[in-house]
C-alpha cells in the first residue's frame, strides 16, 4: 500500500497538524502522529485552544491549582497554554533533532488583542519564549504593519518565529524583508542563526471563501468559472517570491552564516467548500522547501486519497498571473480582499482568545468552589506530563 503521506514529505513539503490539546498529548496521539503519519510539526491559535479546554476534563487538576494559588486569568491562560505547548515540544523533538532543527516545531501566539502594538508584542514573545523554554518552540507574531517591526525586533533576539495571518503577496514580500532583517540583527548581536527558525504561514483557503462570494455576487458566467481559483494562485505566486528572496545575494549571505530559509507555510488547508476535492489545498501546493499544516481530518484524507505529483507550483506562475487577470476584469479588488481577510483574521482570533479567557475564568470560579477538584485520570495526566518534560 502506498504511504501517500510519505510521497509528499519526499516531495519537499513538511507535514504539519493545525490543532493540539492535552487530550492529543495524554492519550499519545500526537506522538502517533509523528510516528505514523510523517507529521513534522505543529500549529496552536487562540481558536484551538479555546476548543481543547472547553472539550476536556485533562485540565481540571490544573485549574484547581491555579484557582487555589488565585492567580488572574490571563496569566492563567498563559500555564494552561504554555503547559501544553512544552509537552508538545518535547514529543515532537525527535523531528527536531532528525531535522537539524527544521523541523519538530511547536507553535504558540502571542495575544492577538496586541496585534497592533509592536512592543507588547515583543515583550509577550519575549515572555512566551522564556515560559516554554524549549529550543523548538515559535512564536506566532501576526502579519500586521505593527507586527513587521515586532517580527524583526524578535528574531533579533535570537527567538523563533512562526509569522501569522498572511494573506496578500505584497504583505508577504514585507514578512520576508523583516525575517532577512532580523536576522541580520541577530548576527550582530552574536546569536547563532542556526538555532534561528521561522516560517511564514500563508492563508489560503479563506482566500477563496472571500473571493467565491464575491464572484457569486458578480453572478456572469465568466465570474462563476473563476470560483476556486483565486487561493491556489495566490500561494503560488507567493512561492514565486520566496524563491526570488532565496536566492538573493543578502540571503545566500546569511545562509553561509548558517541561517535556515524562512519556508513558505499553507495554513487554513482545510476546504471550506463541499464542491472542491477535499486535499485540493495539499495537491495543488506541493513545491521543494514548503509545509503545510493540516487539520488532522485533512491529513487522514491525503493518506487515504491525497495524489502526490511533484511540483504543482514552480511551472505555474503564468497561469496563476491570469487568474489574477480575469478576476480584476469581473470586478473582483484584491486589493480590497486581502485587507478585509487581514481584518476579519485578527478580529476572529481576538473573539476567540476573549472565548478562551471567559472560559478560563468559568472554570476558575468553578474549581475554587470546589467542583473542579482533580480526579484520578487527571491526576495521571500530571505524571505523565512530568515523565514528557511538560511539567518543566
Amino acid at each position: 500500500m502506498t504511504d501517500k503521506l510519505n510521497e509528499l514529505t519526499a516531495a519537499g513539503v513538511a507535514v504539519w497538524l493545525d490543532d493540539l490539546s492535552r487530550v492529543r498529548l495524554s492519550s499519545g496521539g500526537l506522538d502517533q502522529l509523528r510516528r505514523e503519519k510523517h507529521v513534522a510539526g505543529v500549529t496552536t491559535n487562540p481558536t484551538i485552544f479555546a476548543k481543547a479546554l472547553s472539550d476536556a476534563d485533562e485540565y481540571n487538576w490544573q485549574l484547581h491549582d491555579l484557582a487555589t494559588r488565585g492567580v488572574e486569568v490571563e496569566e492563567s491562560v498563559r500555564m494552561l497554554t504554555t503547559y501544553d505547548v512544552r509537552w508538545a515540544c518535547d514529543v515532537m523533538r525527535p523531528s527536531y533533532d532528525g531535522s537539524d532543527g527544521v523541523d519538530g516545531r511547536v507553535s504558540i501566539e502571542v495575544d492577538p488583542r496586541l496585534a497592533h502594538d509592536s512592543d507588547k508584542t515583543v515583550a509577550e514573545a519575549k515572555a512566551l519564549w522564556w515560559l516554554v523554554d524549549r529550543p523548538n518552540l515559535f512564536i506566532k507574531i501576526p502579519a500586521t504593519e505593527a507586527g513587521l517591526p515586532a517580527i524583526t525586533a524578535t528574531l533579533a533576539e535570537g527567538i523563533s518565529v512562526n509569522v501569522t495571518l498572511i494573506f496578500g503577496l505584497d504583505r508577504y514580500s514585507a514578512v520576508m524583508e523583516a525575517f532577512l532583517a532580523g536576522l541580520e540583527q541577530a548576527k550582530a548581536n552574536g546569536h547563532d542563526l542556526s538555532k534561528i527558525g521561522s516560517v511564514a504561514s500563508f492563508f489560503v483557503s479563506r482566500v477563496d471563501s472571500e473571493v467565491d462570494k464575491r464572484l457569486e455576487k458578480v453572478g456572469s458566467d465568466q465570474a462563476k468559472s473563476l470560483k476556486g481559483k483565486a487561493a491556489i494562485a495566490n500561494a503560488q505566486l507567493a512561492y514565486e517570491r520566496y524563491t526570488e528572496v532565496f536566492s538573493s545575494d543578502r540571503w545566500k549571505a546569511l545562509a553561509a552564516a548558517g541561517a535556515h530559509p524562512q519556508r513558505p507555510l499553507w495554513a487554513s488547508t482545510s476546504t471550506k467548500n463541499p464542491d472542491y476535492r477535499d486535499v485540493i489545498y495539499v495537491e495543488e501546493l506541493i513545491a521543494p522547501g514548503t509545509v503545510n499544516t493540516m487539520p488532522e481530518s485533512v491529513i487522514h484524507a491525503y493518506a487515504d486519497h491525497g495524489e502526490t505529483r511533484g511540483d504543482t507550483i514552480t511551472g505555474a506562475y503564468d497561469a496563476a498571473r491570469k487568474v489574477f487577470a480575469d478576476l480584476e476584469s469581473v470586478g473582483v479588488d484584491m486589493d480590497d480582499v486581502i485587507a478585509t481577510l487581514e481584518r476579519e483574521g485578527v478580529e476572529k482570533f481576538e473573539a476567540s482568545w476573549q472565548e478562551l479567557l471567559d472560559g478560563v475564568r468559568k472554570s476558575l470560579e468553578a474549581a475554587a468552589k470546589g467542583k473542579g477538584a482533580p480526579n484520578k485520570a487527571a491526576k495521571g495526566n500530571a505524571k505523565a506530563a512530568e515523565k514528557a518534560g511538560g511539567n518543566a
